[in-house]
């Protein structure tokens, strides 16, 4: 199994880099895998390249290349202006409209202040939503005063075991075998999606007729 690491941290060492090192861990201790780590930082210049030429460098493709083939992806960014960095967004902006498409994705964001503790739900759960990659329920975000305390650890090592529980090898996530019937949702005669199964014999009545009922009722 492959889980690749991004890391948009600027410094080293950096506390993105730090909660990238423990949500693999704690991700590790489910699955047996060999994590793959992407330092943005060393691959800024080749972003910038890609961005205005539209071809990678050698060392950004591979970087690309592995997340598009991951198993299982960890995304970490530090907070700026409320949101996730420029550095993180021009990497993802490069990836592949489809390449993470069903793939397992737990997002981090660190920060100095609890302020920003939303940014996990408000930018980077719509940003891999977006790509169709499948976010995994539990975000880590840590604030400067959260490291040390109980409650980061539990969120750490409730989100590692989510992507574990979520995480498979690529061809499996399309396997052609796989019947999915039982988890669409029934679908009434117009397309709208309802609580029971047309197939067991419920005929819906139309909204239209619902109407002129209610009219009548009134009338009368």
């Amino acid at each position: 199994m492959k889980i690749v690491v991004v890391s948009a941290g600027l410094s080293s060492p950096s506390s993105t880099r730090l909660l990238a090192d423990r949500l693999a861990a704690a991700t590790l201790r489910h699955v047996d895998a060999e994590p793959l780590v992407i330092e943005l930082r060393d691959l800024a210049t080749e972003i910038a390249q890609h961005l205005v030429t539209g071809f990678p460098p050698a060392r950004l493709a591979a970087a690309l290349d592995a997340v598009a083939s991951a198993d299982g992806l960890i995304a970490v960014t530090p907070v700026f202006a409320a949101s996730y960095s420029g550095l993180f967004k021009s990497f993802f902006d490069l990836i592949d409209k489809d390449a993470l498409t069903g793939t397992p994705v737990l997002v981090g964001a660190t920060g100095g202040t609890a302020r920003h503790s939303l940014v996990t739900e408000h930018a980077l759960r719509p940003l891999f939503t977006h790509l169709r990659a499948l976010v995994v329920p539990t975000a880590v975000y840590a604030a400067s005063e959260d490291w040390g305390q109980e409650g980061l650890a539990q969120r750490i090592d409730r989100a590692g075991a989510e992507l574990a529980r979520f995480a498979a090898p690529a061809g499996a996530r399309t396997a052609p075998d796989v019947d999915t019937t039982a988890a669409i949702a029934p679908r009434s005669s117009t397309g709208a999606i309802t609580s029971v199964d047309p197939a067991d014999g419920f005929v819906p009545v139309p909204f239209e007729e619902r109407l002129a009922a209610l009219r009548a009722g009134i009338a009368a």
